[in-house]
């Protein structure tokens, strides 16, 4: 399976400096938060959302390199995901991330909440001084869309109602809305026209649900070493996702066990299995594969090149990851 590391091969020396910036940008005035930023940006996530920015920044760039403006906005993009994560956390009382301790965890979650914060405040503060009112506007719509996600995801907790339409918005909300508008950010900010920028949103729209869609496969055919949390998770909290959604559809039962939240002591483990012994799994991995390929072809118009390269790679990383 091809790796992050070679697939965002063409930025490696950007994501090392990304990855510097960001500990500084937290700045060392604030110890316990700063420890908390160190361990944060220290962890090894894939950093998928800025590759994408820089990615896309250095196929436009006439000469190649990548400008301080596009580089603040892929620190900006990385920030507001983590800050989502470190709220997420508290939220779902998650105790590991990436096979980590969670901020919270570690720091207590008063930390966490305040690390939270200041990590979107910073954000808003850079993205500010971009000077660019369509990119503040874009991302702004990003933070809002984040909780609106978290919201959505509060409220339909073990509603077996729930509709994959219902399940999609709220993936964008949480997910694709950063990739999809830091896209297309990157796009306005080397002033390619508007169709050109249209078609980069809809490229990290399609690859952030299709990414999305994998991650909630994976809850339930990945190991808890490979997921970095406790396999089943999202369904023990009453997270319904594409596989459960669709397994519905077969398996009646699995209403009753859900509608009932788990309450007995095998409710869980038989849910799982009816959920595997359907064909909910297949049929989210569909899903995926077709949000992946409708992805590549918002590229078309973007310079050819390795990073071009890089991005119609990304697709099939996303994909690869359930095999």
């Amino acid at each position: 399976m091809t790796s992050t590391t070679s697939l965002f091969s063409p930025v490696e020396a950007d994501l090392r400096l990304l990855t510097e910036n960001l500990k500084q940008l937290v700045g060392a005035r604030h110890p316990i938060l700063f420890a908390a930023a160190e361990y944060l940006f220290g962890a090894k996530g894939k950093r998928m959302r800025p590759a994408i920015v820089l990615l896309l920044s250095r196929a436009l760039a006439p000469d190649g390199e990548i400008t301080p403006r596009h580089r603040r906005l892929a620190e900006i993009t990385e920030m507001i995901h983590t800050a989502s994560l470190v709220h997420d956390d508290v939220v779902d009382e998650s105790e590991l991330r990436r096979g980590v301790p969670t901020v919270h965890s570690r720091f207590g979650n008063r930390v966490a909440v305040l690390a939270g914060d200041f990590l979107f405040a910073q954000s808003s503060w850079y993205l500010a001084n971009l000077d660019n009112l369509e990119v503040v506007k874009l991302l702004s719509e990003v933070i809002m869309n984040l909780a609106e996600g978290e919201i959505q995801q509060g409220l339909n907790r073990f509603d077996s109602s729930l509709g994959i339409e219902a399940y999609l918005e709220k993936s964008y909300y949480k997910t694709a809305s950063l990739i999809a508008n830091s896209s297309k950010a990157a796009g306005i900010l080397s002033e390619v026209d508007e169709e050109l920028a249209e078609n980069f949103y809809q490229y990290g729209r399609q690859i952030g649900l299709a990414f999305q869609i994998v991650d909630d496969i994976l809850d339930f055919t990945g190991s808890t070493d490979v997921l970095g949390k406790n396999a089943g998770s999202d369904l023990s909290s009453g997270n319904l996702t594409a596989p459960t959604l669709y397994a519905l559809e077969e398996k009646p039962y699995l209403e009753v066990l859900i509608e009932r939240e788990f309450a007995e002591e095998e409710d869980l483990a038989e849910a799982i299995a009816l959920i595997k012994d359907s064909n909910g799994i297949p049929r989210a991995r569909e899903l995926a594969a077709f949000h992946a390929q409708d992805a590549v072809k918002h590229l078309e118009g973007l310079p050819p090149g390795e990073c071009h390269q890089a991005l119609v790679k990304l697709a099939d990383y996303v994909l690869s990851r359930l095999y």
